[in-house]
């Protein structure tokens, strides 16, 4: 069996404390508590607050939990929140789609999926919850890059690696491409991420309005497409699953 990782269990254990005493602790109280040497506990304390776990008070030298792991617990909740009030809906859509939908949302350089529904049959199929998607190219990663200032600033500065002879890669050509998906309300993505597979998405967007997530159906070409292009009711249907996902989120119509 793996040994867990001292460092780690220490750090854990200087968050827990924070979290749970008074709302500032010096260093000797925290040494003391946890049963550590000063030394030790200060490298801990200075590794965390450089990552932004742990802030320090200028005036007492006291130290308190820090912004970042608020944002990663906001962050913890809005995705479980989203996936909660989009079971019904992507359910639904993958039923009247009779395509795979999926629920995917901004981590690092990624689109990450934190939900997927079967396409209805008993084809087989691999759940792929959990697995990240380049930005560039997917539908879900064009409505996330064009709604989302971060994942934006991701997709225009990182390497926009081409899948197929299809994926845009250009600088100029991509801004057009997420200027078009803002227009329209909705992102496409025909073989240019895998051959012979094409997808639609749209933005999903939480009460304050800010995008939080994006819905997708995706399939064979030639079931989701007709004459090369999406077929659209199928868009229509990408649509109202992202808008019903969104009013149950509390957005309001734009």
């Amino acid at each position: 069996m793996a040994k867990n990782i001292q460092s780690l269990e220490r750090a854990a254990a200087v968050l827990r404390l924070l979290a749970a005493g008074e709302r500032r602790l010096g260093l000797s109280d925290i040494a003391a508590s946890l049963g550590l040497a000063k030394g030790t506990a200060h490298g801990i304390l200075r590794t965390l607050q450089h990552e932004g776990f742990v802030e320090q008070d200028a005036a007492s030298g006291r130290y308190q939990l820090g912004a970042e792991l608020l944002r990663l617990g906001t962050s913890y909740l809005d995705v479980h929140e989203l996936r909660a009030r989009a079971l019904v809906w992507t359910d639904d859509l993958a039923r009247s789609s009779g395509e795979s939908a999926y629920l995917g949302v901004l981590h690092q350089r990624g689109v990450l999926i934190v939900h997927h529904v079967f396409r209805p049959g008993d084809s087989r199929q691999v759940l792929e919850v959990g697995a990240v998607q380049p930005l560039h190219s997917t539908a879900l990663g064009k409505v996330l890059s064009a709604y989302d200032p971060g994942a934006h600033t991701e997709a225009m500065e990182a390497e926009r690696r081409p899948f197929t002879p299809r994926t845009v890669t250009g600088a100029e050509e991509f801004g057009a491409m997420l200027d078009l998906v803002r227009a329209r309300g909705w992102a496409a993505d025909v073989e240019e991420t895998w051959e012979g597979v094409a997808a639609v998405a749209a933005p999903i967007h939480d009460r304050r309005r800010v995008p939080v997530g994006a819905v997708a159906v995706t399939g064979a070409v030639e079931r989701v497409c007709t004459d090369g292009e999406l077929r659209p009711e199928l868009v229509a249907a990408v649509r109202d699953c992202a808008r019903g996902v969104s009013r149950d989120l509390g957005a309001r119509p734009f």
